[in-house]
């Protein structure tokens, strides 16, 4: 059994300066976290504000984080939307590309029932011959896939993974339950990593690992053999992990990457950047972790 990857992957931020992309300093970033140890690159997601990008700046974002990965590490495209239409296309973009997987949001707004969720992902999934990773995430699309419907979609010879951001832990113990080892759980919420991985999570899709890639698959690798030592990595990461709550994601992240050097802190409205008192609390905690870690 081959899995898309196990440990952390990074929810990878878009850079901009003066409005257009920061492809350098993209590249450069991606660079970091791959001599970091992170395990995946996702590309296009809600912490890339892929809402925010065109068809043209997904393509670009997407080329060089291939070209990073050289097939080392699995490139994760950020395809879904709230229409089906759209979202088959985008992905067999992505996949023309060549892109290693695709992960594919429920749909918001318009939202949808768990008999239309059935229908859109296996509608995606029938358009591509590469992996679908389904994301749930109820905070941001009031609407969960149910255990019934993970375990028909589940079914499908693409679909093989979800990333969980319910912060349900009965929830992923239902969810556990309608699918076979096979079947990939990775986390959405970097203060829930340990427990999720105790109880059984393969892996996690980080914001913070963007900034701290090595100390988040640290974390993973002693969550499976040290757990005195993953609970001290745990409380090291935490009151930074709870400090980034201070604003929505990903206005606090790239404060932090920002910091590091890779790219100016920008985002595209209807984001605005955080205050220099709280940006300046971020960053005292990211540096006492480094320090400290």
């Amino acid at each position: 059994m081959t899995r898309l990857f196990t440990g952390t992957a990074a929810a990878v931020t878009t850079p901009f300066v003066d409005g257009a992309v920061d492809y350098d300093a993209l590249r450069a970033h991606l660079k970091f976290l791959k001599e970091n140890s992170i395990q995946s690159f996702v590309i296009n997601g809600t912490t890339g504000e892929g809402s925010t990008l065109t068809a043209e700046e997904k393509r670009n974002c997407l080329k060089i984080a291939l070209e990073v990965a050289d097939k080392d590490i699995p490139v994760i495209a950020g395809t879904g939307s709230n229409n089906t239409a759209q979202t088959i296309a985008a992905s067999k973009e992505a996949e023309a590309l060549g892109v290693d997987a695709l992960l594919v949001i429920t749909p918001y707004y318009n939202k949808t029932s768990q008999k239309g969720l059935v229908a859109h992902f296996t509608a995606v999934a029938d358009a591509v011959s590469i992996p679908v990773v389904l994301y749930d995430v109820p905070s941001r699309t009031g609407m969960t896939i149910a255990p019934e419907t993970l375990e028909l979609l589940a079914k499908h010879d693409n679909i093989v993974a979800l990333k969980d951001a319910t912060g349900d832990f009965a929830h992923f113990s239902r969810l556990q339950a309608v699918v076979d080892d096979s079947f990939s759980f990775y986390s959405g919420n970097d203060d829930l990593a340990l427990p999720y991985f105790a109880q059984g999570g393969h892996g996690i899709i980080s914001v913070l690992a963007n900034a701290l890639p090595n100390e988040y698959q640290k974390l993973f690798e002693q969550a499976t053999t040290d757990h005195k030592a993953a609970l001290e990595t745990h409380q090291l990461l935490f009151p930074l992990v709870d400090a980034l709550g201070v604003d929505v994601n990903p206005i606090p992240i790239k404060a932090l990457v920002s910091h590091l050097g890779y790219g100016e802190y920008e985002l595209r409205l209807p984001l605005v950047k955080l205050e220099e008192n709280e940006s300046d609390v971020l960053i005292s905690l990211f540096d006492s972790i480094r320090k400290d870690g």
